[in-house]
C-alpha cells in the first residue's frame, strides 16, 4: 500500500510538470466568459428582463464588461489560475407580438481581451490572448400582463404582475481548441429554458427567475496526451432583484442569484468534486440621458463560491433604441 501511495503521488507530479511544460510550449491560453463559459453561465445578474417594451422597440447595446479573479479547477487538474479581462459585447433586441402576447429577441456576441496567469507545483506561465466568444440569442415570451401594444397604447398602460417564459441558446461560434487549457469557447451548444415573474408596488419593482441549462456534448475537451469527451449535468439557477423607479427611465436595483449542479463526467468517469452550489449579489443603475440613449452601470460579486470563477466584475453599458423598422 505504501508503494502504491508513492507511485500515484508520483504519477500526479508528472501529470502536473507535464501540464506545466505544455502551457509554456503553446502558451495555450484564453478565458471563458460571461456569454458562454460552463462556470459563468449560470451567473447572469439581469435585473428587469421581463418588462415589456412596445411594438416594433428596437435597440442596440454596447456594453464592456471587465473581470478580475480566477478559475478554480479543483477535482479536475491541478493547476491554478487567475486573469483580467475585458468582454466587450454587441447586442441587438427587437420586440414583436406571438399570438397578441409581448415578445422579443435579443442576439449577442461577445468578444474577449485579457492576461492571464497559471501556476502548479510552484511553477507559472502567463499569457496574453483576443478572441470571439460564443453567440448567445434569447427569445422571450410574456404570459400574463403582457399584451402586445403599439406606442400610443403602451403609453397608457401600467405594469402589475408579469408572468414570462424565455429560451436561452448558446451557440459553439467561439474560439476554441482542444489543445488549450482555458478557451473563449465551450464546444458544444448550451440551452436554458426559464420562467419570469415580475411585480410593481408603485415605484418598487420586484423580479424573480428560474431556470435550467442544459448542454450537448463536448466531444473535444482539453486532456492529456489527447482530447477527451466531456459532458455536463444540468445546473438549476434562480435569480431575484429588487428595484427602485426614480422617473424619466432611471432605476437601481439590489441583484442577487444562485446556481447548483453541473457535476461533470470527463472520459467516462464522473467527478462529484465539480458540483457547482455557489452565489453572486451586486447592484445595477440605468440613466436616462436623451430620447433615444440610456447607459447602465452594475457590479457584482462572489458571495459564496463552492466551484468555478471567483472573480470581481464591473460593466457599463450604452444603449440606444427606437421605435418602427430594425
Amino acid at each position: 500500500m505504501e508503494n502504491f501511495a508513492i507511485a500515484a503521488s508520483q504519477l500526479l507530479v508528472s501529470l502536473t510538470r507535464s501540464i506545466v511544460r505544455i502551457l509554456r510550449k503553446s502558451r495555450l491560453w484564453a478565458m471563458v466568459v460571461v456569454a458562454s463559459s460552463h462556470f459563468l453561465l449560470a451567473q447572469d445578474l439581469a435585473p428587469r428582463a421581463y418588462i415589456i417594451t412596445p411594438l416594433h422597440s428596437n435597440a442596440v447595446t454596447l456594453t464592456w464588461s471587465f473581470y478580475n479573479g480566477g478559475l478554480n479547477f479543483t477535482g479536475t487538474i491541478p493547476v491554478a489560475a487567475t486573469g483580467t479581462y475585458h468582454v466587450p459585447i454587441f447586442s441587438y433586441y427587437h420586440s414583436l407580438s406571438v399570438l397578441g402576447r409581448s415578445a422579443n429577441v435579443t442576439a449577442s456576441l461577445p468578444y474577449g481581451v485579457g492576461t492571464f496567469e497559471a501556476a502548479a507545483l510552484g511553477n507559472g506561465v502567463s499569457a496574453y490572448r483576443s478572441g470571439l466568444v460564443d453567440l448567445g440569442v434569447r427569445f422571450s415570451v410574456n404570459l400574463k400582463g403582457g399584451p402586445a401594444m403599439p406606442a400610443q397604447e403602451f403609453m397608457k398602460w401600467k405594469q402589475k404582475t408579469i408572468l414570462g417564459a424565455s429560451l436561452r441558446v448558446i451557440a459553439p461560434t467561439g474560439q476554441y481548441s482542444p489543445t488549450q487549457l482555458i478557451d473563449w469557447g465551450i464546444n458544444r451548444w448550451a440551452f436554458k429554458p426559464e420562467l419570469g415573474y415580475s411585480r410593481s408596488w408603485g415605484n418598487w419593482v420586484l423580479d424573480g427567475y428560474g431556470g435550467v441549462w442544459f448542454y450537448t456534448t463536448n466531444p473535444a475537451d482539453f486532456h492529456v496526451p489527447h482530447p477527451a469527451p466531456q459532458t455536463e449535468e444540468p445546473i438549476g439557477s434562480f435569480e431575484g432583484h429588487l428595484s427602485r423607479d426614480f422617473g424619466r427611465g432611471t432605476w437601481a436595483s439590489l441583484d442577487g442569484n444562485f446556481w447548483w449542479g453541473g457535476v461533470t463526467t470527463f472520459n467516462g468517469i464522473r467527478n462529484p468534486a465539480t458540483l457547482q452550489t455557489s452565489s453572486r449579489i451586486g447592484g445595477t443603475g440605468a440613466f436616462r440621458i436623451s430620447k433615444h440613449q440610456s447607459v447602465k452601470i452594475s457590479y457584482s460579486g462572489g458571495a459564496y463560491v463552492r466551484f468555478g470563477g471567483n472573480y470581481q466584475n464591473v460593466s457599463l453599458a450604452w444603449q440606444y433604441s427606437w421605435i418602427g423598422k430594425p
